[in-house]
């Protein structure tokens, strides 16, 4: 992953030309680095776990049937450039997140920034780690609980809901647009709350076990826990159990 960030990723923020950036669909990009970048991280994982199968961002945007296996057996979990849109822009935050699952269960998850070389990452039942030290999400000690709402895949119906249980009960910060900062940002005591609507694997399976393995909690908003290729919509992340158990009475009675 560094590497990949080092010699792909890097090169091409604020160096990207008008032809390397395209539309997957509304406001969905993709550019040449998440094509690299991806097309050399397969490589590499494969190389490491030949048994496990690619489940990757842009070869799902290729070809829709790869992502209805992601639940089954072993798979490497690939999102090659989080926070496309953001890095296409020549904005931070972006990063790059690998996770390992077997059979919807996600063993293990990295998350790395390549601006600043922070790596997040988690084991099941092996704890959380920044950098190779051990950490314990925390609470923001906020008067209001922070709650970043991504919120810009439901209905119209479901924004003006969802933010009208919020006033008055959190404190509202902007959404990062990148799961790969806003996953460290619950554990970090900068954020409490998180919502998600859209949760497809690559965006969320390396960041549910981290924070969940640093002791804040990560599941469906019914408290069911999240599994690569379920394909629900809908998750819930807080700094701790009490905040998720808080967040979800009030947000989604």
């Amino acid at each position: 992953m560094r590497d990949v960030g080092r010699d792909i990723v890097m090169p091409r923020f604020r160096n990207l030309a008008e032809h390397e950036i395209s539309e997957k669909a509304a406001d969905d990009f993709v550019t040449i680095a998440d094509k690299e970048s991806e097309i050399r991280l397969a490589e590499g994982l494969s190389a490491i776990l030949p048994d496990a199968g690619i489940i990757g961002e842009e070869a799902c945007a290729a070809d829709p049937a790869i992502l209805e296996r992601a639940g089954d057996g072993l798979n490497w979990i690939i999102d090659p450039i989080d926070g496309t849109g953001n890095f296409a822009s020549g904005n931070p935050p972006f990063g790059i997140m690998v996770a390992l699952a077997d059979a919807g269960v996600t063993l293990a998850g990295w998350i790395l920034d390549p601006l600043t070389g922070r790596l997040c990452h988690a084991f099941k039942d092996g704890g959380s780690h920044i950098d190779g030290e051990k950490v314990s999400a925390r609470e923001s000690g906020a008067d209001l609980p922070v709650a970043a709402l991504a919120v810009y895949f439901m209905s119209e119906e479901e924004r003006q809901d969802i933010q009208r249980r919020a006033a008055g009960n959190f404190a509202l910060v902007d959404i990062p647009r990148c799961a790969a900062e806003q996953y460290p940002r619950l554990v970090l005591g900068q954020n409490d709350v998180s919502v998600f609507a859209r949760t497809l694997p690559w965006d969320h399976a390396a960041g549910t076990l981290f924070v969940n393995e640093a002791g804040g909690r990560c599941q469906r908003l019914d408290g069911s826990p999240y599994l690569v290729g379920d394909l629900q919509r809908g998750l819930l992340g807080a700094s701790s159990p009490r905040l998720w158990d808080k967040a979800a009475d009030m947000l989604f009675p």
